[in-house]
């Protein structure tokens, strides 16, 4: 699918990967910002409506709403609470998965843009935590695993409307809140990615977002964008 003309609803938009990708596409495209919950239902709808009204039916969907925080199953001050997990999975994975259902709903009844019937282009953001988690990460790999397992079959069921679904998977990348660590750990988690030794940045995803829309043949699958980092336990 070529990007020129087409509607993209980008979530997460107001920071990090999101915000990056939304300057990257809007350059292609065109663009406006809407408030919204992904994780509610009537919201998520409301969202992509708005957007609909405004700029027309999205053929693109990019998921990188996203929150992140460490929390051990069982630290000092005991078990985790159960709203803590619950809130993470509610955004991250819940979330992908409204938006993915609101967005196909309308891709599903347009009409094809390619020879081959393409309608539409899903694509969610995990994380490499969804393979090697780390410690304080059980929360946040567990919502990312899912979006993994979201990926093929979602793919699989809308390959008969032309909608391809993708899961960018990123190591480290240089957003606001990995910047915002003191300059030291910085370093030292640069240092852990074998090649480059360095932080990937919000840019980099968003060119991959790019080439996922134009190529294809891409569907169903998950990419690590991570310089070949494995995290450790800790």
């Amino acid at each position: 699918m070529q990007l020129e003309g087409q509607v993209a609803v980008i979530t997460g938009a107001s920071s990090g990967m999101g915000a990056s990708t939304a300057r990257y596409l809007a350059n292609r495209t065109n663009g406006c910002g809407v408030e919204c919950d992904v994780s509610n239902a009537d919201s998520m709808r409301d969202g992509i409506g708005q957007i609909r009204e405004r700029l027309g039916s999205p053929r693109i969907l990019v998921n990188c709403a996203g929150i992140a925080p460490a929390k051990r199953i069982v630290g000092r001050e005991g078990a985790m609470p159960l709203d803590d997990f619950r809130r993470v999975i509610e955004i991250n994975l819940i979330g992908t998965f409204n938006a993915m259902r609101c967005a196909a709903e309308i891709m599903t009844q347009l009409d094809p843009v390619t020879d081959s019937g393409e309608r539409g282009v899903i694509i969610c953001t995990a994380s490499v935590a969804a393979y090697e988690g780390q410690i304080g990460q059980a929360a946040y790999a567990s919502s990312k695993s899912g979006i993994v397992g979201l990926t093929l079959p979602a793919a699989r069921e809308f390959a008969k409307f032309g909608i391809r679904v993708m899961t960018i998977a990123p190591g480290l990348i240089g957003t606001p809140m990995l910047l915002g660590m003191p300059e030291e750990v910085q370093i030292n988690l640069a240092a852990s990615v074998p090649f480059p030794k360095r932080f990937g940045s919000p840019d980099e995803y968003s060119k991959l977002v790019e080439h996922i829309i134009t190529n294809e043949m891409l569907n169903g699958g998950v990419i690590r964008l991570d310089g070949a980092i494995r995290l450790q336990p800790t």
